[in-house]
């Protein structure tokens, strides 16, 4: 399946878990000192999921997609081998990496939160896994975490 996964358990309840999750994203999404620049969102399945990740260096990272599945309060699904041109409402082609998946689930007095990335080609997700996914996507479900326990 070629995927790359990582779960925890964040002690907040699952409501508050996903209204961070989505609501909230430009603070946690990418790991310190890159910060995310939400540029479009249509939460539903066929809407536009574009944002812009900046490196603390100059970097500019655009991230244009498509959400396959929106689930609301339990999963989002992204997708970033197509792509929504806002303007016409085309879908367009782009160069396909990942499918993403985000999900909470109550689990005792708190919430499993999961995040995916399935690759079309095992090298792309070793490619993605050298890329430092597990650093990377700990580093944010961190962000997440405390912001959710904050309360």
């Amino acid at each position: 399946m070629n995927a790359l996964t990582i779960t925890r358990i964040i002690a907040a309840p699952t409501e508050r878990v996903w209204d961070v999750l989505v609501n909230r994203m430009e603070e946690w999404w990418c790991p310190r000192p890159w910060r995310a620049e939400i540029v479009l969102q249509e939460r539903r399945a066929g809407g536009a999921a574009n944002m812009v990740m900046h490196g603390p260096n100059g970097e500019v990272m655009p991230n244009e997609g498509m959400y396959l599945a929106w689930d609301e309060g339990r999963r989002f699904v992204v997708t970033d081998a197509v792509r929504l041109d806002p303007a016409t409402g085309t879908f367009l082609p782009s160069g396909p990496f990942m499918i993403g998946t985000w999900e909470v689930a109550a689990e005792g007095d708190g919430t499993r939160y999961t995040a995916s990335a399935r690759h079309w080609t095992e090298e792309a997700m070793k490619q993605h896994r050298d890329m430092g996914f597990e650093a990377g996507w700990n580093a944010a479900a961190d962000q997440l975490q405390a912001l959710c326990e904050a309360g």
